[in-house]
């Protein structure tokens, strides 16, 4: 029974995997730890992984990719839908599995880790600069109460 499709979800230290042949059988329904994750990937043959975008699955569709893997990440809100029963690791590797496999489904591209890096820096910096406003706000609020006695604002 070779595996043409799986479903991948992530996690902090624990990954759950499903895994279909061709006629939609399931195949592999695995837990794996993150260090098992690459070795597991290595051996297998090239197929189509779908992964829930989020904050790491960008550096795993990298590193997963490498093995000859078709790796598509997919937006958590278009994989909800596919999930059948109650909230689990386990259901949702199988909802990603049969999400990514639909003909309308819209895919996230896979960020380099440049592309990561400058869209952390610009995070960043919103966050200085929305912090530097409320800083300064704050320094307002207290000069215009009169619970400050010294000017600090503008002069």
């Amino acid at each position: 029974m070779t595996v043409t499709t799986i479903g991948l979800d992530l996690a902090k230290s624990i990954f759950q995997v499903h895994g279909v042949d061709a006629k939609g059988t399931g195949a592999i329904r695995k837990t794996l730890r993150r260090s098992q994750v690459l070795s597991f990937f290595s051996k297998l043959p090239p197929c189509l992984v779908g992964i829930e975008a989020c904050g790491t699955s960008h550096y795993s569709a990298r590193e997963i990719a490498r093995f000859d893997q078709e790796v598509r990440l997919m937006p958590a809100n278009y994989v909800k839908p596919n999930v059948k029963r109650g909230k689990s690791d386990a259901n949702d590797a199988e909802a990603i599995c049969e999400a990514v496999t639909r003909p309308t489904m819209q895919f996230v591209a896979i960020k380099s880790a440049e592309q990561q890096g400058a869209l952390s820096m610009h995070r960043t910096r919103e966050l200085l600069v929305k912090q530097r406003t409320q800083l300064v706000n704050m320094i307002r609020g207290l000069h215009g109460s009169g619970r400050c006695t010294r000017s600090v604002v503008g002069r």
